[in-house]
């Protein structure tokens, strides 16, 4: 099992989430300044990322490819 740490934190204009990969885990920040289904739809983005395996994949380009099919 791992752990998803989720945070309100403002981020920068344009960026609605980012995730990191922890120890033992992922930290998952969401921007507050979206609706309330934003920031679910933002949330969900995340897991898919997460589900994907997408942090061992070696570009950005490739995995916001994949993840937008």
């Amino acid at each position: 099992m791992i752990d998803i740490f989720t945070y309100l934190v403002e981020l920068p204009d344009g960026i609605n989430e980012a995730v990191l990969s922890c120890v033992g885990g992922y930290t998952v920040y969401i921007d507050p300044r979206q609706s309330n289904d934003g920031m679910k739809r933002s949330y969900e983005h995340a897991l898919h990322h997460i589900q994907n395996a997408d942090f061992e994949k070696s570009s950005v380009q490739e995995i916001e490819s994949q993840a937008h099919k």
